[in-house]
């Protein structure tokens, strides 16, 4: 149910907004809530079954559309943009969302692996952004581009140094691109989410048994987030609301950096 937008800086409506990683776990809840907001979202991701499902759960599915292509094409992401601009209009927002993930020692990490690491967490979302970000692709008053990091950018894991250095490339880029175009008015930020339930995490090592997962558990005083709590943090920093939110980290993690 949407919520009136009279007074109320929260609101989406009227935003086009694209999200990457749309087709599960946190970038599918960003997409949902997103559109509950009022926004005509854009779905990317690499698996287009998995975009129909997410639009299926949207407020006024029909509203929005879906574009299935690996970010890491960069060519073809290019041409995502600016058919978004010729069918849609500017762009308001973008939630860089896609992203893989790993734990894995140092002796297993291979260059090979950290240029494909880099190539999805970093390279793509970077590509995308400053493509989202050129004068005629983007509102001309101003919006907001949200990087999903980690808490992995801040603080170390064994076995999350491949993970956690892309992670603090974006959050380290964010400060300098949030300063470079300030005076477009588009703002710039990262969230940090620790670890949430979702297909991802549910893929990681820890998951796997009951002793390694409460040990995970353990480490947020909260438990463990869902989707949904950073999805909210992102409808905020999409929103009017944060008008005056630039170059800023906002960790989200059931208090795991607290300790």
């Amino acid at each position: 149910m949407l919520m009136s937008n009279v007074n109320n800086p929260f609101t989406l409506e009227n935003k086009v907004i694209v999200i990457t990683g749309a087709s599960s776990g946190i970038g599918r809840q960003c997409a949902v809530s997103c559109s509950q907001q009022g926004a005509t979202v854009i779905l990317a991701g690499r698996n287009q079954q998995g975009l129909n499902e997410t639009q299926g759960q949207m407020a006024n599915p029909d509203k929005h559309l879906c574009f299935a292509f690996d970010l890491t094409d960069y060519e073809q992401s290019d041409k995502f943009v600016m058919e978004i601009v010729s069918t849609i209009g500017r762009i308001d927002g973008l939630v860089n969302a896609a992203g893989i993930s790993t734990t894995l020692p140092l002796k297993l990490t291979s260059i090979k692996k950290m240029e494909e690491f880099f190539r999805s967490n970093v390279f793509g979302a970077v590509n995308l952004t400053k493509n989202v970000a050129k004068q005629t692709n983007f509102n001309a008053s101003g919006g907001s581009i949200v990087f999903i990091s980690s808490v992995m950018a801040t603080v170390g894991e064994t076995g999350k140094s491949l993970y956690g250095m892309t992670k603090g490339a974006l959050h380290a880029a964010s400060k300098s691109l949030a300063v470079e175009l300030a005076p477009k008015k588009i703002r710039i930020n990262c969230i940090s989410p620790g670890v949430v339930i979702s297909p991802m995490s549910q893929k990681s090592l820890y998951s796997q048994d009951e002793e390694s997962l409460n040990f995970i558990k353990n480490l947020h005083p909260l438990g463990l987030g869902m989707p949904e709590d950073i999805a909210h943090a992102c409808i905020y920093l999409l929103s009017d609301a944060s008008r005056w939110v630039t170059g800023t980290n906002l960790i989200i993690d059931g208090g795991y950096t607290a300790r």
